[in-house]
């Protein structure tokens, strides 16, 4: 783990940056105690297809209609 107070960090942002997209873990640092963490995204799967999710999502009857008690706030 390399650890960088913020100063150095950002005179070295993009050899940091380099050295979390490789794996390695980087830790920002201020007053040498652990601020946080610089680690790459992680990629999304494949692309969407759509209809995927058919027959695994439905809206109930009344979804549309107001309900009962809920009148008098929207006169």
């Amino acid at each position: 783990m390399a650890q960088f107070n913020v100063a150095e960090a950002k005179a070295r942002f993009s050899e940091l940056v380099q050295k979390a997209v490789s794996g390695e873990e980087v830790v920002i640092a201020r007053d040498n105690r652990p601020l946080l963490r610089l680690v790459p995204l992680v990629a999304r799967g494949g692309r969407r297809t759509p209809g995927s999710a058919k027959g695994r999502i439905w809206m109930a009857a009344e979804f549309d209609r107001t309900p009962l008690d809920f009148g008098a706030y929207v006169r």
